[in-house]
């Protein structure tokens, strides 16, 4: 038997991730702040850097918790989306969450926003669209629906660190691809 590097685009992302935390923890501490997260609307200004960011925020997280909790699910559903939509439909899937959590973040919030919950929430609701047909709603779908985006919903009235409308914006996003058939199962690579 041998390893194989199995799912291209989320491996790469994984490692990424990972080297990021690791740069800022023991090489270049404030890295994520600078380079990987994207500031709220009274800290943007229209620079490279925040330019930068609203595309980069998704690999800096804040420690090693908030990447792996991030991680065990983007490694779990991840490689099944990539095998299913292919990996260019991956990435662009990625991008646009990264565009559009980003960007949602500067518009409406003051707060700044790292991590890539966003993607997760993108995977966890366009996975239930894998195996369906066009012209019907999959009960797997209602029910990620109800129980991930549901839980952000009541979650966002409280007060945390956690961006649950990054969540609910990339879940919406996931569902979009889900409905518009991005990549329709065609494994393109």
């Amino acid at each position: 038997m041998r390893l194989k590097y199995n799912s291209p685009v989320i491996l790469t992302f994984t490692f990424i991730s990972a080297a990021v935390v690791a740069l800022n923890q023991f090489l270049f501490p404030g890295i994520i702040n600078t380079w990987f997260s994207v500031p709220g609307h009274g800290d943007f200004h229209f620079g490279i850097r925040n330019i930068v960011n609203i595309f980069t925020h998704v690999v800096g997280h804040a420690d090693w918790v908030h990447l792996v909790s991030n991680f065990s699910i983007i490694l779990l559903v991840g490689p099944m989306l990539e095998m299913h939509y292919g990996s260019k439909d991956m990435i662009l899937m990625m991008i646009i969450t990264s565009l559009a959590t980003g960007l949602l973040n500067v518009i409406l919030f003051s707060t700044g926003l790292c991590g890539a919950s966003g993607i997760v929430f993108m995977m966890i609701l366009l996975s239930s669209f894998t195996n369906f047909k066009k012209g019907e709603i999959p009960l797997t779908f209602i029910l990620v629906l109800f129980l991930y985006l549901g839980q952000q919903v009541l979650e966002a009235f409280q007060d945390d660190n956690v961006s649950q409308f990054a969540h609910i914006a990339g879940g919406v996003i996931g569902s979009l691809f889900g409905f518009l058939g991005r990549g329709e199962g065609k494994n393109s690579e």
